[in-house]
């Protein structure tokens, strides 16, 4: 029996705190953005993700192959500025939208990767999968009106937070086999550094010790939360995990409780329900489609 297979609790396990990692990142981006600017707080992030991998890849004395060897150089560094995207329409969002408001519109990266599966994939897409897009995007339009009441324009910021995040992921499939997953992280974490300096030179403001420590904090914390989700996919299979994605939403929902006293209205919880059945009815279908193609 194949690692994949044998210990599929464990990788949940994996999978479920990393997801609570990143809920906690997003939890810190929102607490630091009162202070400086979001973007100039995307940019601290990327520098203490790159600041762990470089130091674990030292400690580890891996060979410079093993950490710059790469066949899709162009690849690489478009995935990089679409990690660069995701985070700074999230954590500029998350400057004026409570964190689970956030997080649950973000979860419609997965239907937004089903409508664009074909036309940037050449993956077919079913009427079943296209119905299922359809109501999912219909759940977000009630998560977007509670905060507030009204349709604003910040809404719009974790939207294009889920479009460049779903984009990042088509590029990161169109990668498989032919890159490891060391150097995908490498290019990742120093392109988005290198990416996103100009634009933090530009809001850039001191910072004192406790800041730029809870920054480099953050950067290890995402860091080991792109290890945990590895070491969960090297434990089970995508299919199995891919549903306790929205485990997310919970941890985003007792953090925003829990540090900034957020809760969530019926209309996020009606909408994230939509949206979180119709982001599994797409993958109980694909499973059940890749079932008969096997």
């Amino acid at each position: 029996m194949s690692m994949t297979d044998s210990r599929p609790f464990l990788g949940i396990a994996f999978f479920v705190c990393a997801n609570f990692l990143t809920a906690s990142v997003n939890a810190i981006a929102k607490y630091l953005s009162v202070e400086f600017h979001a973007l100039l707080v995307t940019w601290g992030y990327f520098v203490g993700m790159t600041v762990f991998v470089v130091g674990y890849a030292v400690v580890k004395r891996m060979r410079p192959r093993d950490v710059f060897a790469t066949q899709r150089l162009g690849l690489q560094l478009l995935r990089a500025l679409l990690l660069v995207l995701t985070l700074w329409t999230l954590f500029v969002g998350l400057t004026y939208i409570p964190l689970a408001d956030a997080v649950a519109i973000v979860f419609a990266a997965p239907l937004i990767i089903t409508a664009l599966s074909g036309p940037l994939l050449g993956e077919r897409v079913g009427l079943h999968r296209w119905g299922a897009v359809l109501v999912g995007l219909g759940g977000i339009l009630f998560i977007v009106q509670p905060s507030g009441g009204v349709l604003g324009w910040v809404v719009l910021l974790p939207l294009a937070s889920a479009l460049a995040f779903s984009l990042f992921q088509i590029v990161t499939r169109k990668m498989a086999g032919t890159e490891t997953t060391f150097v995908t992280l490498f290019y990742s974490c120093a392109g988005a550094t290198l990416l996103s300096t100009p634009v933090a030179l530009y809001f850039w403001s001191p910072l004192d010790g406790r800041q730029l420590a809870i920054l480099l904090g953050a950067g290890a914390l995402g860091a080991v939360a792109h290890f945990f989700t590895i070491r969960a996919f090297g434990l089970a299979q995508a299919s199995f995990l891919a549903p306790f994605n929205y485990v997310r939403l919970l941890w985003a929902i007792g953090l925003g409780y829990l540090v900034f006293g957020d809760v969530p209205g019926p209309y996020v919880l009606l909408g994230s329900a939509i949206v979180i059945a119709c982001g599994l009815y797409v993958m109980m279908r694909e499973r059940r489609l890749a079932a008969r193609a096997g």
